[in-house]
C-alpha cells in the first residue's frame, strides 16, 4: 500500500476536525501520527485484502464463541491516548473497556488503544513505517500484537513492557492471555 505523509504539526488537528476530516473524505484511508505526520494511504491489492479477510475472520469466529470483546477491521479509525489516530488490520478491545466508552465514543472514532492489534505487511508498506506503528501502539497501551511480514516470511511479536520477538513462518501465534486459548496457524504465505 503506498502512503503520502503529510506534516500538519503546524496546524494541530484536533479530534473533532481529523474526524471531520475523514467524513468528508470517505474515499480515503487517513490516519494521523502521534507525531502530528497525516498519513493518506492508498487501498489495498487483492493478495493484501485476502490475506486480511482471512485473518479477521479467524478472529471473528474465535471471539463469537467466546464473546470476550469486539472486533474491528482496518476501517476503525482509535484516538490512542498518545494522540495517534491509528487503523491497525485487525484490532480486538476487550468488552469491559468498549462498554465503558458512551454511545458516542463507540460511534465515531474509539478514544482508546486496543487490547490487540495485528498489521499485515502489503508489498509496498515500509517495514520500519510499521515497526514505528507498533511502537506508538505499545506507547498507548497496547497488550499485545503480530506484525506479520510475507515478504520476509516472518512475525514480529509485540508485549506490553516486553522486547519484541521475532518468529519465522510458518508458525502457531498464541493470542496468550490478551485473547485466551486464541491460537493462529499461519503457513508460509
Amino acid at each position: 500500500m503506498n502512503t503520502i505523509t503529510l506534516n500538519v504539526k503546524p496546524v494541530q488537528l484536533t479530534d473533532e476536525e481529523f474526524y471531520q476530516l475523514c467524513q468528508v473524505n470517505q474515499a480515503w484511508r487517513l490516519e494521523l501520527t502521534s507525531k502530528g505526520e497525516l498519513l493518506i494511504m492508498s487501498p489495498l491489492g487483492g493478495k493484501s485484502g485476502s490475506r486480511e479477510a482471512r485473518l479477521i475472520s479467524k478472529i471473528w469466529l474465535w471471539n463469537e464463541q467466546t464473546k470476550l470483546g469486539i472486533v474491528f477491521s482496518s476501517s476503525t479509525v482509535f484516538r490512542l491516548p498518545n494522540g495517534g489516530k491509528r487503523s491497525p488490520d485487525v484490532a480486538w478491545v476487550k468488552l469491559e473497556r468498549w462498554d465503558s466508552l458512551t454511545d458516542e465514543e463507540q460511534e465515531k472514532f474509539p478514544p482508546l488503544c486496543p487490547d490487540f492489534v495485528l498489521e499485515l505487511r502489503s508489498r509496498t508498506d515500509k517495514l520500519e513505517d510499521l515497526q514505528e506503528k507498533m511502537a506508538e501502539y505499545l506507547d498507548a497501551g497496547l497488550r499485545l500484537g503480530w506484525l506479520i511480514n510475507p515478504q520476509q516470511q516472518q512475525v514480529e511479536i509485540y508485549r506490553l513492557n516486553q522486547d519484541k520477538e521475532i518468529v519465522s513462518l510458518p508458525a502457531n501465534l498464541s493470542g496468550e492471555d490478551v485473547l485466551p486459548d486464541f491460537i493462529l496457524d499461519i503457513p508460509v504465505i
